[in-house]
C-alpha cells in the first residue's frame, strides 16, 4: 500500500481535527457550502464524490465477468454474504447496539439516523480497496476482479431496494426520490463514465496508458475523500465536541459486523472446499465496504449534520486497521484452512487445482 492507504486512519483522524476546528471557527463558509444544493444533492460534495469514485471504478473491467464461472462457489458465497446477510445483520446490530444497549449514551433525536447510516454502509460492498486486501492475502486476481465487477452490477439494481426496505423496517421515512437519485448519481453515472473513459484510454494507448492515468488520478481520489471528510466534520463538529463517545459507540457494531461477515464467508468457503486464494479475498470482500458511496448517499438522504453521515464516516475511520487485522487472520490460518481434505489448492499462477 502507498503512504495514504497505509496511514488512512491517521489522515481520517487528522481530517476530524481539522474539520471540527474549521467548522467551529469558520461556521459561515460551511453553512454556505451546505446550502449549495439541487434536489437535496449538495453540489460540492457531488463533485468530490465523483472525483473519488471514478478513478476507483476505472480499475474495473466488466469484461472479466465471464470468469465468474471459474470460481462459482467463492462467488456464490461472497454474493450471499454481501447481499443476503450483511445489510440485514448490520440492521440487527444497529437496532441492538445503537437503538437499545447504547441508547442512553446517545442523543435521542439522532438514534434512528445512526442506524440508517450503519445500514447504508453495510449495503455498499467494497469496490476499490479490496484489490489491496486481496493482494496482501495472495488472493486469486481473476476472482477478485470478476467478483468486484459482479458486485458493481448487482449494486446498480439492488442497493436502493435493500436500503429502502431496511430503512422502512427501521421506521425511518425513506425519501425514495432522493435515494433513487443518489443511486443514479453515485453508482450508475460513475460506472458508465468510468467504463467509457477506460475504453477510450485503452484504445488510445493500451494497458500502459490506463495505468499511467490511474497513477495520476490516485492522489486526486484520496484528496477528494479527505476533503469530503473535512466538510463532514466541519458540520458535525459541535455535536462531536459535545458527545465524543459517539464515535466509539458507532465503531463497535461496525467492528462486530466486519469480523462476523468475514468469518462467515471464510468458513463457508472452507466447508465448500474452495481454495484459500479464493476464500481469502471472498472473506475480505464480504467484510469491507464501499464507504465513499455510503458517505455520499447518507449526505444526500439525511444531510451533512445527520447522524447517518457521521456513522458512515466512522466506517471510514475503522476500515483500514480492522481490514488489516482480517488480512492477518486469513494469512495466519492458511495452514488450518488447507487441513480440510476436500479443499482445493492454488498453483503458482493463482489458478485453483
Amino acid at each position: 500500500m502507498g503512504l495514504f492507504e497505509r496511514y488512512l486512519t491517521f489522515w481520517v483522524a487528522l481530517c476530524i481535527v481539522v474539520g471540527i476546528a474549521l467548522g467551529h471557527f469558520l461556521p459561515i463558509p460551511f453553512q454556505a457550502i451546505g446550502a449549495m444544493e439541487i434536489a437535496k444533492v449538495n453540489l460540492p460534495v457531488a463533485v468530490l464524490i465523483w472525483l473519488m469514485i471514478i478513478p476507483m471504478l476505472l480499475k474495473i473491467n466488466f469484461g472479466a465477468l465471464h470468469k465468474v464461472r471459474q470460481h462459482w462457489q467463492g462467488v456464490g458465497v461472497t454474493v450471499f454474504v454481501n447481499w443476503a446477510v450483511k445489510p440485514f445483520s448490520m440492521a440487527l446490530l444497529g437496532w441492538w447496539f445503537i437503538g437499545s444497549l447504547f441508547a442512553p449514551y446517545l442523543p435521542t433525536e439522532q438514534i434512528n439516523s445512526y442506524i440508517a447510516g450503519l445500514i447504508i454502509l453495510a449495503a455498499a460492498p467494497c469496490t476499490a480497496m479490496v484489490f489491496v486486501w486481496s493482494n496482501l492475502s495472495d488472493g486469486e486476481p481473476h476472482f477478485t476482479l470478476s467478483q468486484v465487477a459482479l458486485n458493481d452490477v448487482i449494486m446498480i439494481f439492488a442497493f436502493a431496494p435493500v436500503v429502502g426496505m431496511l430503512l422502512g423496517i427501521s421506521a425511518i421515512t425513506v425519501p425514495w426520490d432522493t435515494l433513487l437519485l443518489s443511486v443514479v448519481l453515485y453508482v450508475v453515472v460513475p460506472v458508465l463514465a468510468a467504463q467509457v473513459l477506460r475504453r477510450w484510454l485503452l484504445a488510445a494507448g493500451g494497458e500502459a496508458n490506463l495505468q499511467r492515468v490511474l497513477a495520476a488520478l490516485h492522489p486526486v481520489s484520496l484528496i477528494s475523500l479527505l476533503a469530503t471528510l473535512v466538510l463532514l466534520f466541519g458540520f458535525q463538529g459541535e455535536q462531536i465536541i459535545a458527545q465524543p463517545v459517539v464515535i466509539v459507540l458507532l465503531a463497535i457494531p461496525i467492528l462486530v459486523q466486519v469480523f462476523f461477515t468475514s468469518g462467515l464467508a471464510y468458513l463457508l468457503n472452507r466447508q465448500l472446499g474452495v481454495a484459500h486464494c479464493v476464500a481469502a479475498p471472498s472473506a475480505l470482500i464480504g467484510a469491507s465496504n464501499f464507504f465513499e458511496l455510503a458517505v455520499a448517499v447518507a449526505i444526500s438522504l439525511f444531510g451533512f449534520e445527520s447522524g447517518a453521515a457521521l456513522a458512515t464516516v466512522v466506517g471510514v475511520l475503522v476500515e483500514v486497521p480492522v481490514m488489516l487485522v482480517v488480512v492477518h487472520i486469513v494469512n495466519r490460518t492458511k495452514g488450518w484452512y488447507e487441513e480440510r481434505p476436500n479443499v482445493a489448492r492454488c498453483d503458482c499462477s493463482g489458478q485453483t487445482v
